[in-house]
């Protein structure tokens, strides 16, 4: 018993069990801004503001480093909180469009680059959405019944 929370030694508090929530919010937020800047950079240099190019294939690390990260917050909530198992894939499956997406803008698709952009856009926002409206249910373990019921 844990003499300063009043609880189990090794039972997690509701802030430590709000963290890798907090965590996935954060970056789901983070993917989303970038991705929104992607397209603004995008949309610049198309209007004529060639250096704006290189600032676009720059943020594209940023992006993908982001989605790793988004991953790795969706495997955590997973895992730790037993959340569903959906944006673990979903967030999986965008970072490797967001590989694939770099792919097509150094080859210069462009007629797969921009479709495949509005897709991620589309992927990135339902993420951020869930992010916010789940709740983590309490979770309870097999070991801990059988001694609260003794």
């Amino acid at each position: 018993m844990n003499a300063r929370t009043g609880q189990r030694t090794g039972q997690r508090t509701g802030y430590e069990r709000r963290r890798p929530v907090r965590l996935l919010r954060v970056t789901a937020v983070l993917v989303l801004l970038d991705t929104l800047a992607q397209a603004a950079l995008a949309g610049l240099f198309v209007t004529g503001d060639l250096d704006l190019l290189a600032w676009h294939a720059a943020n594209a690390d940023v992006l993908s480093a982001l989605t790793v990260v988004e991953t790795a917050a969706a495997l955590l909530v997973w895992r730790r909180l037993r959340g569903p198992g959906w944006p673990v894939a979903a967030s999986t499956v965008l970072a490797a469009l967001v590989s694939v997406q770099r792919g097509l803008g150094e080859a210069r698709a462009l007629a797969g680059h921009i479709p495949l952009g509005m897709a991620i856009f589309g992927c990135a926002t339902a993420l951020a959405c869930w992010a916010f409206t789940h709740r983590p249910q309490p979770v309870v373990h097999v070991g801990r019944l059988r001694e609260a019921a003794q």
